[in-house]
């Protein structure tokens, strides 16, 4: 799948982005994929590509655009507990400083650039992310009923912004958490939340994983847990984009 390298205008300037479509000259569904705080490398354009191959237009863009151009933060080839400090000590300013208002602005941009491609299918998109791209992804969506059909968040804080949040989605909805980052009992309430909200959803934990599973390049990931990612993902965005 090839990769497009992208700039994306938004209310604060230009956003650095890339995709990943086939390249075959025909239209299929849009996908936002948010990156987990991490940002884009390697490992996002690996994510990127192999969702793309199932026939989708796979957006990703630079959610600290405002701070440079990716990487924002220097990333070692493979991330593991001794860099994590020093990683993290860059990436919260920067984390903390997302505020809604410009989480909201950006997908506003980041929307209207993707169903406006040439190579995406009219109609609606779907919103994937991963750790706090999962609550970016909840976030569009629920800001956006009418324009995204589906919403997937993997390792995500998702119930952050409160079951408030739950009641404006109207899209169908997968939650895929680590076993490290939530409890059985954590997992009732929060389902029992987005029942209350009339959300259409499936949401469980990931046996054997912790926060971060789905990323090859850190000392987190888990092999099995990124499979269980494709197996719900791939049908979820399958059924909300069928008439794509």
């Amino acid at each position: 799948m090839p990769i497009k390298m992208l700039r994306i205008a938004t209310a604060d300037g230009e956003a650095d982005a890339f995709a990943a479509l086939p390249d075959d000259g025909e239209r299929y569904p849009g996908v936002l994929m948010y990156a987990d705080g991490f940002g884009i490398r390697p490992v996002l354009e690996e994510m990127a590509r192999e969702l793309a191959a199932h026939g989708y237009y796979v957006l990703v863009p630079n959610l600290f655009y405002r701070h440079g151009p990716a990487p924002v933060v220097e990333l070692p080839e493979f991330i593991g507990a001794e860099a994590r400090p020093a990683i993290f000590a860059e990436l919260m300013p920067l984390i903390e400083a997302h505020t809604i208002e410009r989480v909201l602005s950006d997908a506003d941009a980041y929307l209207g650039f993707l169903t406006a491609q040439p190579e995406v299918h009219p109609g609606p998109v779907a919103v994937t992310g991963y750790c706090i791209g999962g609550l970016l992804a909840m976030r569009t969506a629920a800001a956006h009923p009418d324009r995204v059909a589906a919403v997937a968040a993997f390792h995500g804080p998702v119930g952050a912004d409160g079951p408030d949040l739950f009641g404006k989605i109207t899209a169908k909805v997968h939650l895929g958490h680590a076993e490290g980052d939530l409890t059985p009992e954590g997992l009732v309430a929060l389902n029992r939340s987005l029942d209350a909200a009339g959300v259409d959803h499936t949401s469980e934990i990931y046996p054997g994983t912790v926060h971060g599973f789905t990323m090859a390049d850190t000392d987190t990931y888990s092999g099995s847990g990124l499979q269980r990612h494709w197996d719900r993902l791939l049908p979820l965005l399958g059924r909300a984009l069928a008439d794509g």
